[in-house]
């Protein structure tokens, strides 16, 4: 078998022990520093695998590393590839991580920690169904378990390891980067383009196997401030200028129905993170989230109007709007260059993999990278329930990611100058 179970797993349950929780509120690169221990581990993993030009930038905190091509020199047009995975875990407790081993899952309760009672359920989360048979793995409960995006290492190194074990599958050059601080929407804005030298690549964050998704959301987020006249309430009339309800009024102005929890697949929304005021000063802070550039810049308007609206109410500027964009969506560059998506369906048909293109709701790294230049769309890393403690992941899925990223790198060999160029659609 080109994937190697054992070497797998073994990586996964290491890293998942290392807490490398990342941190909004650090100006320090990476945030924590849990995350260079792991990527210092990953470094000295690519050393001994093999790789070439391997290095570790503080600047960046990206480990890069390069799988030379094996190919014949007729073929060496090939154009190199990349995969990136992220090393940081969400805001949850991510400290002493226990991960427990569930082999040949028979479709029953799981119980994570008898003591508290805590239990993973085929009733609460009928994901599991889809893996009865398989190996289980989940933590204790107590923590997450850090298969976002723990098990896309684990299969990206399952994926080197198998090239460097069998030269008999062909390649071009395949770069590799692991970076830090993607779940606080950081660590790829820093990702220095010139240290990974390749023509498109493929982030492995979250999903099923068979996934591909080349959308995500437009995000921004958004700040809005309201600004009163204090008086004593006793001589209020015709002076006072109350901002909390200056901030009401426009709250009523947002639309009702684009919101998260009436919104799916392709829906975008307009979501109220804090309200917070009194009588002298008001504020309302808010994210933007949409998959078209035409919605996202009409959610964006929807806001400045609202905000001129109370001003020429109020006869004064007493609302001040600021909107600051935080991710855009792959979608534009990867409709240019579908072949980027159209490889990963050939390949998925070639294992028998069923093709799901999703969107994804959320941002990725890939989003950061692809406005360097770098087409980036995501795959899956096989894992489910991120980012609490209902985590869990299976070996399979590792596994599967790791020969799906290897039959990748090999139909992209064998395609040479022949590119399915395919348009793409939703």
């Amino acid at each position: 078998m080109i994937t190697d179970r054992q070497y797998i797993t073994e990586k996964f349950l290491a890293y998942c022990r290392i807490n490398t929780h990342s941190f909004a509120e650090s100006d320090e690169v990476p945030t924590s520093s849990g995350q260079v221990v792991l990527l210092k581990q990953i470094e000295q993993e690519l050393d001994r695998l093999g790789l070439e030009q391997v290095s570790y930038d503080t600047e960046d905190a990206y480990v890069v590393g390069k799988l030379p091509a094996n190919l014949p020199e007729s073929d060496s047009e090939t154009t190199p590839i990349g995969f990136v995975a992220h090393v940081d875990t969400a805001d949850f407790p991510s400290q002493h991580v226990v991960p427990r081993v569930f082999p040949n899952y028979d479709g029953r309760d799981l119980v994570l920690n008898s003591e508290k009672n805590f239990i993973l359920s085929p009733r609460q989360f009928p994901s599991l169904k889809k893996v009865i048979g398989q190996t289980v793995i989940t933590a204790s409960g107590d923590t997450l378990l850090g298969a976002d995006d723990k098990a896309g290492i684990a299969g990206l190194l399952g994926m080197l390891r198998g090239l460097v074990q069998h030269p008999e599958y062909q390649h071009g050059d395949i770069w590799v980067a692991f970076g830090p601080d993607e779940e606080i929407g950081k660590g790829a804005a820093r990702l220095k383009a010139a240290r990974f030298p390749v023509e498109f690549a493929y982030t492995l964050d979250n999903g099923d196997p068979g996934d591909i998704a080349y959308e995500t959301f437009n995000a921004a987020e958004a700040t809005v401030t309201f600004k009163g006249t204090v008086v004593h309430p006793g001589e209020a009339y015709g002076l006072m200028v109350n901002a909390a309800m200056i901030a009401n009024r426009f709250l009523d102005q947002l639309p009702k129905d684009e919101v998260p929890e009436k919104s799916r697949e392709y829906d975008g929304f307009l979501l109220v993170t804090s309200v917070q005021g009194n009588v002298d000063h008001a504020r309302v802070d808010l994210i933007i989230r949409d998959f078209d550039t035409a919605g996202f810049l009409q959610k964006k308007a929807l806001l400045h109007n609202a905000v001129m609206k109370l001003n020429e109410e109020l006869g004064e500027d007493r609302v001040s709007l600021k909107i600051r964009d935080q991710y855009h969506s792959p979608r534009e560059a990867l409709i240019k260059k579908p072949y980027v998506v159209n490889l990963v369906l050939e390949a998925y048909h070639q294992i028998g993999l069923k093709p799901r293109i999703v969107p994804f709701r959320g941002g990725t790294d890939g989003d950061f990278i692809t406005e360097k230049g770098i087409p980036t769309p995501n795959l899956f890393n096989g894992g489910a329930n991120f980012h609490g403690p209902y985590e869990y992941v299976t070996v399979e899925n590792m596994m599967l990611l790791a020969k799906t990223l290897i039959t990748i790198a090999s139909v992209h060999a064998k395609n040479g100058k022949n590119r399915d160029q395919t348009p793409l659609h939703r």
